[in-house]
């Protein structure tokens, strides 16, 4: 007999998290299904959360190498697993404390694979479930061309290359996307050779163009080889190394290759057959604005309906889907609302349009900037690469779009983000230029842009 359940969610990311915690609040009994023995999903176990702490780990190195102290030190000895040591220890820390929040709100927790058998149900292990809701939060896994040869010691993707045992002296990146860049970014700070191979004819092209012709501009002055408009033919792994075959001819040889080309969602085990379902030909579901499927009462959140393919927007997902459940009609937060941030060296982070956007839409806007080199806080740290871009709108002030390259990007991003969530005249350039910000801190550079933009209209 199958135990029945208000709602099922499929999955413990952060979108299966944000649904199962909002549902649970809210009185709601709930199940939760987590295919893997530990949970956390792809975020805390091979994604956001071990790729960041590598990150830091080798930022943490390369600042104490620059000591004078240490000038006879050398990185090569230094390898991966050693770095990647420390993402464990954050991992068990994140994994114990998620578990928590399952247990003090009495959520049923069960452990293997879920399918579908129907519109409201479920098998999992043997057990039947059923619910009048379900909640599809089982992800994306990086996608997998069948004439690449994964299995070869020397062929990587992104679930995988932290598990790379020694420090190779060359590696090819194939995909530059958020992944493909923030890796390579990453293996160049180890002084690793870095072949970056694009499919597009520039770097992140949703950026902001003057971001993103920065981000190319210092992985190149990095000594990073970044190739563009170029489609590999086929990948030949070797006892020495991996060559990357191009259809333009050019081959490229290094010890190491990064497959980093797209991603695919986590359904073709899940028997969306059973319950009226279908995927894309990626394994994306396609769902509306609450995160609900073509058929009434499921719901899909977070990498597994596709962009933006953030950890930060799972969560908003999970909990816009679980309000939709509970009856509440509230409208769902859109998703030019949510900042980016990418974790390349240094760091990017925007919210709301970008110029080629404005300029497009025949929008009259302006643009404020603050370059880090002139922000006091940031010649103390030694941080000085970077710019803050606002734009806003020359009639009425208002705040268009927050661009940010630069150390800590991602944390400076969140002052712009409040000042456009403000209703009516509360958005606006002005806050920027009346309000007294700490000195020195890096807001600063909010006053700076603001003033500097401002300055441009008259």
């Amino acid at each position: 007999m199958s135990q029945h359940f208000d709602a099922i969610v499929i999955g413990t990311g952060p979108g299966g998290e944000g649904a199962a915690m909002q549902l649970a609040k809210a009185g709601r009994r709930v199940l939760v299904a987590e295919k893997h023995s530990l949970i956390g999903g792809g975020c805390t176990h091979w994604g956001t959360i071990p790729s960041k702490a590598l990150r830091t780990a080798i930022l943490n190195l390369t600042d104490a190498l620059r000591n004078p102290l240490l000038k006879n030190c050398e990185i090569s000895h230094v390898t991966v697993a050693d770095l990647a040591r420390n993402a464990q220890s954050v991992i068990n820390s994140q994994v114990a404390l998620r578990h928590n929040f399952y247990v003090r709100n009495d959520v049923k927790l069960v452990t293997g694979e879920a399918r579908l058998t129907g519109p409201g149900a479920i098998t999992v292990g043997g057990d039947d479930y059923t619910a009048d809701a379900i909640v599809i939060a089982v992800g994306s896994r990086p996608y997998r061309p069948a004439n690449v040869d994964f299995a070869h010691p020397r062929i990587f993707d992104s679930d995988t290359i932290l598990g790379l045992k020694e420090r190779p002296h060359s590696i090819t990146v194939y995909g530059a996307g958020v992944v493909g860049c923030e890796y390579a970014s990453m293996f160049r700070n180890l002084e690793v050779k870095i072949n970056l191979v694009n499919s597009r004819d520039r770097l992140l092209d949703f950026l902001d163009d003057e971001i993103s012709d920065a981000l190319s501009y210092h992985l190149r002055e990095r000594g990073v080889v970044i190739r563009h408009n170029e489609i590999y033919s086929s990948i030949t792994g070797m006892d020495d190394g991996v060559i990357l075959n191009l259809e333009s001819g050019k081959q490229i040889k290094s010890d190491v290759l990064l497959w980093a080309a797209g991603r695919t969602g986590n359904t073709d085990r899940l028997g969306l057959e059973a319950a009226g379902l279908a995927a894309d030909s990626r394994g994306y579901l396609q769902v509306n604005a609450y995160g609900e499927t073509s058929v009434p009462g499921i719901f899909a959140v977070g990498d597994v309906v596709g962009f933006p393919s953030l950890a930060s927007a799972a969560y908003t997902q999970g909990r816009t889907a679980a309000r939709k459940i509970l009856g509440l009609d509230e409208k769902p937060a859109p998703l030019d609302s949510i900042p980016s941030g990418i974790y390349t060296s240094p760091e990017i982070s925007s919210i709301g349009q970008t110029e080629r956007q404005l300029t497009a839409a025949r929008t009259p806007y302006e643009v404020g900037v603050a370059n880090f080199r002139s922000i006091a806080r940031a010649q103390i740290t030694g941080n000085t690469t970077g710019v803050l871009k606002i734009l806003f709108h020359r009639e009425n002030l208002q705040i268009l779009g927050v661009h940010c390259f630069g150390a800590n990007a991602s944390e400076i991003i969140h002052i712009g983000q409040a000042v456009m969530a403000q209703p009516g005249d509360g958005n606006s350039l002005r806050y920027f230029m009346d309000t007294t910000f700490n000195y020195p801190t890096m807001a600063e550079a909010y006053r700076v842009a603001a003033l500097n933009g401002f300055n441009r209209l008259f």
